[in-house]
């Protein structure tokens, strides 16, 4: 009851609607954008809403840099978000009223998130389009909305981050509008995770290895924000935080490229075979030379972390087959692998280790 009626006072504070509309603006309009490459990107999230269904323990909304998860985020999403089937629901240019929309009209299909990230505005914040008080309108109509469609999800409400090389009047706008929807947050339903400040550097400057165009976030940078919100996130969906080294493991472990692995031979000699792999987030494809020149398909890759794993199936001359089981971890520049397979019935573990060429 005393959070119901929290939202009731800051939505009539913020001229949402309480009894009815006042004073209505664009921002908490909802509604659609023409462009097709939008409504194909909406209707695709509606697809991964409806197939990951109750699945999905995780869902982030935004603009582009939600959207950029897939970009220079997609290792850290590899890491802490795909293992536990998280849905971006990010799309580049969008403005809350934009989002608001989304919401009901597809995106939140069959969906049951134990957290919803949420970081939108700044598209707001250009010019003369919204006002202060209106953006913090249109974040807090869409804190409303998830509260009212998703009353289990546990909401992360992110402050827009800052932007421009320098400090600037869109820049103390976009600080405005966090103070103000920051009052949104009752620590039990919504939490405030606020970590703006860490992509800052001393002299109130952003650094180009952080955003690169000064708006949208680099691989480094999307590491900072899954550390900084994991603590809050673990604890939402009732799990031990990923460790703050995940993100450097992630990007340690990108294993595209072609390889040797060095292994034990009939004999005992060590005998060397090229490989190639290509990832894709949190997948592995690739192939294995055989010593007779040809060349085996990897099955069910994946990626964890610095952890690997792949299974090889290869034809036996007399009939029959065999299947490898192969996993490891990555360590600097190398590969320490093991392969698991059967011969005559009785289990066999090789060791190996494989460098890049």
């Amino acid at each position: 009851m005393k959070t119901t009626f929290l939202y009731s006072v800051l939505a009539a504070g913020l001229s949402v609607l309480a009894v009815g509309r006042v004073h209505a603006h664009s921002a908490v309009e909802p509604a659609p954008r023409p462009e097709e490459g939008w409504q194909r990107r909406h209707g695709t999230m509606n697809t991964n809403a409806m197939t990951l269904g109750e699945k999905s323990q995780v869902i982030f909304i935004g603009d582009s840099i939600t959207q950029g998860w897939e970009g220079e985020g997609r290792e850290a999403w590899a890491t802490y978000y795909a293992p536990r089937n998280a849905i971006n629901l990010g799309i580049g240019g969008d403005r809350t009223q934009h989002v608001l929309w989304r919401l009901d009209n597809g995106n939140l299909t069959s969906l049951k998130p134990k957290a919803a990230v949420v970081m939108i505005g700044t598209n707001n914040s250009n010019g003369e389009d919204n006002t202060v008080e209106q953006i913090a309108d249109g974040v807090a109509a869409i804190v409303g909305k998830l509260r009212e469609r998703l009353p289990d999800t546990k909401v992360l409400l992110i402050p827009i981050f800052p932007r421009s090389e320098n400090p600037s009047a869109q820049r103390g706008k976009v600080l405005q509008v966090n103070q103000i929807i920051q009052k949104l947050a009752d620590g039990q339903n919504v939490h405030w995770v606020d970590f703006g400040h860490r992509f800052l550097a001393s002299n109130g400057t952003i650094p180009r290895d952080l955003m690169p165009d000064f708006l949208h976030l680099s691989k480094k940078a999307y590491g900072i924000w899954a550390e900084s919100i994991e603590p809050v996130l673990a604890a939402a969906l009732g799990e031990t935080p990923v460790s703050a080294g995940a993100t450097a493991a992630a990007a340690a472990s990108d294993l595209t490229g072609e390889w040797v692995a060095t292994l034990p031979g009939p004999n005992g000699d060590p005998v060397d075979l090229p490989f190639s792999l290509k990832q894709d987030g949190a997948n592995l494809t690739g192939r294995f030379a055989r010593p007779d020149g040809r060349w085996l398909d990897l099955k069910d890759g994946k990626v964890e972390g610095a952890k690997f794993s792949w299974s090889i199936k290869r034809d036996r001359p007399d009939g029959g087959s065999m299947t490898y089981e192969m996993s490891g971890k990555v360590e600097g520049d190398k590969l320490l692998g093991y392969t698991k397979t059967d011969m005559g019935g009785a289990p066999v573990t090789i060791e190996w280790t494989a460098k890049r060429k």
